[in-house]
């Protein structure tokens, strides 16, 4: 640890130019010591005013930043962050996402009192005004994450994780080269078989969700593409069952009473088709990353027959 920072804050992002603001302003209104922390950019090309906003905002904070440039995935952006973090702990920010104000501080005094907990994820918020598939979308991780304690669930998702580097450092850090999306859930993977437990905190945050279903079908779309990289290199780390539609629909019939209580809206009785509709979405990427996968491997031995043949 240099220079007296405890915390990095990283945000890998690209083209976020309508959000990234507000997670810019949100960063720096935290009441931790500023000079315990440190922000880490890592932008992925950009093609909007992404990186001029995050300038802009930045200058004059007086909070020690660096940016930093890549086109080779999520991965290897978020390997940057750990190989140049100062701090302790890594918190993960997203440019969807706004944070109180008491969030960083809560997540360093949760990591701090608990030495043995490698990840903690915090608990996400409700918006008050979103359109249908945002409210759906945000109340379907409320109430994945409104307990605290000993993280159950397959994934955390590193949006709003804060992590111990010794921990994430010690199985290696993320894995560069995966496509797509997956890099958190396979560090999560390797930390909790290293020994290190994982939690869900008390601390709070907010993240702007998709507003429409197009949008938040292309979003699971994505992560379908991603989960297939990471089924292929560990089987174990995606239950497939729990995807299949049919599985996914009884499983959120029986959330409705949680969810209706949480919000008080008749719309959750939606949930179930919510679900449904993201892993169809999720399945069909699935699909195609598997196809994707396959399709490299026969190029692979494709290119081995022909130099056989030419040698």
């Amino acid at each position: 640890m240099e220079d007296n920072v405890i915390v990095t804050v990283g945000l890998c992002v690209r083209n976020a130019e309508t959000t990234v603001g507000q997670a810019i302003d949100s960063i720096l209104s935290q009441d931790f010591p500023r000079e315990k922390m440190e922000l880490i950019v890592v932008d992925g090309c950009s093609t909007d005013s992404t990186l001029a906003i995050i300038k802009s905002k930045l200058e004059g904070s007086g909070l020690k930043t660096r940016i930093f440039h890549e086109n080779m995935g999520l991965g290897y952006a978020r390997q940057l962050v750990v190989d140049n973090a100062k701090g302790k702990f890594i918190i993960w920010v997203d440019a969807d996402m706004i944070l109180p104000k008491k969030f960083v501080t809560k997540q360093v005094t949760f990591m701090e009192g608990n030495p043995k907990i490698g990840i903690a994820k915090g608990r996400y918020g409700i918006h008050e005004k979103n359109s249908l598939a945002a409210m759906l979308e945000d109340v379907e991780f409320a109430i994945s994450f409104r307990n605290e304690g000993k993280a159950n669930m397959p994934a955390l998702g590193a949006s709003g994780c804060i992590y111990r580097i010794e921990a994430v450092k010690q199985v290696g850090g993320f894995n560069p080269y995966m496509r797509g999306v997956g890099e958190d859930q396979d560090v999560e993977n390797r930390v909790r078989l290293a020994g290190w437990l994982l939690y869900v905190s008390p601390a709070i945050f907010y993240e702007k969700r998709r507003e429409t279903w197009k949008s938040l079908w292309s979003e699971y779309f994505w992560h379908g593409v991603g989960a297939a990289h990471l089924f292929k290199k560990n089987r174990r780390a995606i239950k497939i069952i729990r995807m299949l539609p049919p599985v996914a629909l009884f499983m959120e019939v029986l959330r409705i009473p949680t969810a209706y209580k949480l919000t008080g809206s008749f719309a959750v009785f939606l949930l179930p088709f919510h679900y449904v509709f993201k892993r169809i979405a999720w399945m069909l990427g699935f699909i195609k990353g598997k196809i994707l996968i396959s399709g490299c491997r026969s190029l692979r031995m494709h290119g081995i027959w022909v130099l056989i043949q030419f040698s």
